[in-house]
Order: structure tokens, then sequence, then C-alpha cells
């Protein structure tokens, strides 16, 4: 049946009825759509483009706080010069939002080209901020000249930009860079960690030494500047609004530079330590560590390459070895032994042992330093100043044996923290037979007591433990924590903040008769004992103890250790400790006890290196520099 003309146009017309229905409906839904997201940016977005609108008007520039200025203990007397300052330099940034699109290549390759630098770290620092309205820190410590470079072409470089950033300047350098440390580019976990107190990405932290320790004491408050913008991105002739920014505290150290100088030259390139303390308070006068590095090439230009020549080195010049470096204290440790006999009364100290130079156990043969025919019969004091081995190998092994040996040791702090206020620090070891037995090391033997006896076999110590051994016969029984820190002060005012009161680490149990005794015999260890010569001094009376440790490594090369106090006859106020350290690395010249008397006569006399040992009549065995006719 065909359709006629009237059905024909009632279907044409019907389609087109659907088809205006259709657009119609797309119309309306558009429509809609835009006057939701037009009522979303009016309602719940307004805050976000206002926030926007607000930025692009205002620009606000960080300006960065100096870090507070260190001192050493002498703060207060006339024309002093700071340990570490901050010396004025310019950092460069870029805004990779402001960077037109199609031209961050052009822009980065321009600005690497300015700054001396590859693309591919201006790359790698805007990894996925190339649309961001933060400014990224591309350089610091940018010279002038690269800065006007930058300025005179500013037209071709859209959103860079520079400032003022501080540079940390260390006037004193060498051994004292293992105190102070060194400031750096806080990393992306370290941010992550201290992302909820103030920090950023482009902060600044200390990563060693007191830099490290005290960084939120040291940190200013950051100021800010704000400029305002016009529709073309241009700034105005309107007046930046400035927050000043606050610098951090001053902290004052416990060091004596000139203490620390005279240790310094007194080790000089021997790979070694040296400790200065005093032992009524903690504090610690000087620490002195070789090899050591340069705290200003940190902020060098050849940062990286500075670096890397440190950890290369097979002599670890970042290594501080009088808190990070554990040693087998050898003979120093027959101080504690000496005060067990004298605290246990298990032997009488006037009880006299035979060395024959030799000690037969176990079918081994022991032998004490002196060989055949030893140092005959000796009594507690004559076996502490002689540093008879035989003696003590008998006294621990028949006497006192491995675990009260061991309590004697940890309660003079071996084994344990030193909570000193600089991060790294080793604690030493104190073996047990428990210990032995849990590392599956075997029974705990009496070779391993005689070894221990000695301060060899798996005693180890690091410097500042002996000196704290050392602080603890000064102090009758108690040990100070050591600490650098002495005060924080105001960087403007200079008001002191906070004063450091010495902390007791370290309280024994033994008789204060017992550590008379100790005091006196230590005395004679050096009036009458091994290290009579080079531990003679006629402006001081010292005591102390030698130790010669066996590492293994050489038969002709040992450690040497020297720990000593002086005044002896002063009251505690008054004395200070020395612990020097020699490694066998170097070649065997005995040079610890030497060096200790060396810096006793330098801190009591007033005197420097070359005077010191002039006074001593040392000066024969100064090492000769250089080529010799």
């Amino acid at each position: 049946m065909k359709a006629t003309f009237f059905q024909l146009s009632e279907d044409v017309s019907d389609k087109k009825n659907f088809r205006l229905f259709i657009v119609f409906c797309i119309i309306v839904v558009v429509f809609a759509l835009y006057l939701l997201r037009l009522l979303s940016m009016q309602t719940v977005e307004s805050s976000y483009y206002s926030d926007r609108a607000v930025a692009r008007k205002n620009y606000v520039t960080v300006l960065d706080a100096k870090r507070g200025e260190i001192f050493d203990c002498h703060v207060d007397e006339e024309n002093v010069q700071p340990l570490v300052t901050n010396t004025d330099a310019f950092a460069v940034e870029l805004i990779p939002g402001e960077i037109p699109d199609g031209e961050y290549d052009t822009v980065a390759s321009k600005l690497a080209d300015y700054l001396g630098m590859s693309k591919a770290i201006i790359d790698q620092l805007t990894t996925g901020k190339r649309r961001s309205n933060e400014p990224i820190q591309i350089k610091i410590n940018v010279p002038l000249t690269s800065i006007s470079n930058i300025a005179e072409n500013i037209v071709e470089l859209p959103g860079v930009s520079w400032k003022n950033k501080p540079i940390r300047t260390y006037n004193e350098s060498g051994s004292i860079s293992h105190i102070l440390g060194y400031v750096g580019k806080i990393s992306k976990e370290q941010a992550k960690l201290l992302n909820n107190e103030g920090y950023t990405e482009n902060s600044i932290i200390g990563q060693a030494g007191i830099e490290s320790q005290y960084d939120k004491l040291l940190q200013g408050i950051p100021g800010s500047e704000s400029r305002t913008r016009d529709a073309q991105m241009r700034f105005t002739d309107d007046p930046p609004e400035i927050v000043p920014p606050k610098m951090g505290n001053t902290l004052v150290l416990t060091v004596d530079t000139r203490i620390q100088k005279l240790a310094e030259e007194t080790l000089g390139e021997r790979v070694g330590a040296i400790v200065v303390l005093k032992p009524a308070t903690g504090e610690v006068l000087a620490m002195v560590s070789y090899p050591f590095y340069d705290s200003n090439l940190f902020s060098s230009e050849n940062f990286s390459n500075e670096y890397a020549r440190l950890l290369e080195n097979p002599n670890r010049p970042l290594l501080n070895r009088a808190i990070n470096s554990a040693y087998p204290p050898a003979s120093t440790f027959k101080t504690i032994m000496t005060t067990a006999v004298l605290s246990e009364k298990k032997i009488s100290p006037d009880k006299k042992i035979e060395c024959t130079g030799e000690l037969f156990h176990g079918g081994i043969h022991f032998h004490c330093h002196k060989k055949a025919p030893g140092h005959g019969w000796l009594d507690l004091k004559n076996g502490l100043a002689q540093s008879c081995d035989v003696y003590f190998w008998i006294i621990g092994r028949d006497y006192l044996g491995g675990d009260l040996i061991a309590q004697y040791a940890m309660e003079f702090g071996f084994g344990q923290s030193l909570q000193i206020d600089l991060p790294g620090q080793a604690s030493g070891f104190v073996p047990t037979a428990q210990w032995k037995s849990r590392e599956n090391l075997g029974k705990w033997t009496d070779g391993d007591t005689m070894n221990m006896s000695i301060g060899q076999g798996y005693t180890t110590a690091t410097p500042m433990h002996v000196a704290n051994m050392m602080a603890m016969v000064c102090n009758s029984g108690v040990i100070y924590k050591p600490h650098f820190l002495k005060e924080v002060r105001d960087a403007n005012t200079g008001e002191v903040i906070q004063t450091v009161e010495p902390e007791v680490l370290h309280e024994s149990t033994v008789a204060k008769s017992v550590w008379r005794t100790v005091q006196t015999d230590l005395r004679y260890t050096i009036s009458d004992g091994t290290a009579v010569y080079p531990m003679g001094n006629k402006l001081v009376k010292i005591a102390g103890k030698t130790g010669t440790a066996e590492t293994g490594r050489y038969t002709d090369r040992w450690h040497s250790w020297m720990v000593a106090y002086a005044p002896y006859d002063a009251p505690v106020e008054d004395q200070i400790v020395v612990t020097s350290l020699v490694e066998d690395i170097n070649e065997w010249e005995w040079w610890s006890p030497y060096a200790t008397n060396i810096v006793i006569q330098g801190i009591f006399a007033n005197q420097t290196y070359e005077e010191s040992i002039k006074t001593l009549g040392f000066e024969y065995l100064k090492k000769q520099v250089g080529r010799q006719e």
C-alpha cells in the first residue's frame, strides 16, 4: 500500500521535531553544566581562586634568616672573632609556572649557561613541577658576575629571580671541623622527616658536628618580602611589605681554641686523636682527630668533587676518632683493674707476685712486655707503675674473674653511650661470658679473662671513654657528661638564654679511700714508672697511665695510648685530663706520652707547641718536614 503525500509530510515533521528535541536537551544539559561549574567556582572553589588571584597580585619572596654564630669559651674577650659566621651571597630561583608554554627548554638552557651548570640539573630539580608557581632553588653561592649577566638578560628569563642567601663561613678550620661540623642542603629524606618543624625543601641544615646537634637553636626565623604585580605580571611602584628575618641563636662552646691549636700541632700528621677534658664539669676544652677536613669545602662550588675525595681517602678524614672509633684500651685499663683490686679486697695490694717475663697457661706462653727475666716480684703499686702484664694476668685470672672485671669496666662508663652532644658516637664494648655464649663464640675461658685484664681481647673504648675513666679518678667516683655547649645567647641582645650545668653521667659506689690510693698509685706510675722520662715535667705534677695496644696488623707497630691528669696536687676544679691515641698505622715512635706532656705543659705555661717542646727538651723528637740537606 503506497503512502500518501500527507503521510510523508507527517513523518518528516515528526523527525524534525525529534531532532529539535535532542538539540534542545543538549543545550539544556550544557547550560546546566556551565551553571553548576559557575556555582562551584563562586562557592566551593571561591577561596582557591581568591588565593590564586592574590598570589598573582602579590609576589612573596622568602628572606632567609642567618644561622646563629658560634664562639669559643673566650666570647667575652675584646676583639674576639666567631668560629663560625655568615657571608652574604646570592641564590638563584626559578618559578616554572611563569615560563610561557613551549619556552621552558630555552629558558632552562640559557639559565644553565649563565650559572655554569648542566641543564640536566635544572631539569631534575623541576621534574613534576613545571606548572608550579612556587620558587625552586636552582643554585646557591652564585657570584655577583653571574647575577649581573642574568639581570642584563632578565627579559629572556621569565620566572628567574635571585635573592641574598647567607653562606656559612668557618673562620677556624683544621681539626676543629670535627667539632663544628658543616651545613648542607636538606635531603629529601630529611625534608620529609622535618616537614612539620618549619623546614622546606630549600632549607640549609646542619649535617655534622655542633651544626647538626644544635641545628634548631642555630636556625633563624625566615622573613618575607611581598611585592605587587599588575595584570601583565609586572611589579608596580607600590612599596614592598617586608617582614625582616630573625637571626638564629649564638652558641658559646667550652672549646678553647688556643688549646685546640696546641693539641692539633702536637698530634701533627699522625693518625689518631687527642682529648682535653675538664673533669670537674665534663667540659671539653679540645678534641683533635687526624686527619681532618675543612668545613668550608661544603659551601664551595666544587663541593661534590671535594666530598668524593674525602670519602675515597683511606685514612677517613670525615671520621672523628675521638668519639666515633673504639680501640683496645690496652694498659690504660689497668687503672680499672687497680680500682677493682683495692675495692674488692680479694688480695692485699702489698702481696707480691713474681714476673719472670712470661706466664704459661692453657698450653700457651703469654709474654710480658718485659722479656725474661721479667720484672721480678711486684706489689699492686709497682705492678701498675711498671705496667706488668704477668701481674695483672694473675690478678684477673685468680682473684677477680671476667664478670667482676666487666662490672667495674661498666662502672667507669665503658661499653655505654658517652651522651656527648655530638652525633654518631661509638659506645665501645665490654665483653661478658653471657655475650660470648649468645654470639656462639664458645665458652668464656681464663684466657679471655687474662686478655681483658690488660685491656686487650674483645674490650674496646674510644679516647673520650678513656678520658672519662681518668675523670672518674679525679672526681673520686663521678663522671660528668662530656659536653661542648656552654651557653646559648640571643643574637641581637647578647642576653644569655641558657647555661649548661654539669650533669652526672656515672657515679661509683667505690669508697673514697680507694680513690685516694688510685690517685697516689697513678702519680707513682709517672714519677717512677714506665713513662718517667716522656712525662717528666718541672712545672706541674702529673698522674696517669700509658698503654700499648696490639692489633695483630703489624709486628713492629702498636696503638700508643697515654691518659693523664694535672696538676696532681691541685683541687679537681683546677685539673685537666688529657688523652692521646696514636694509631698503629703510623711509624712507631711511642708518641702519646710525649704528646700528652707537651699539651699539659702548653696549657699551664701558656705556651705554644714550639715553646713547650723546647721547655721540655723534646726538640730532637720533631719530625723533619720536607727535604733535608
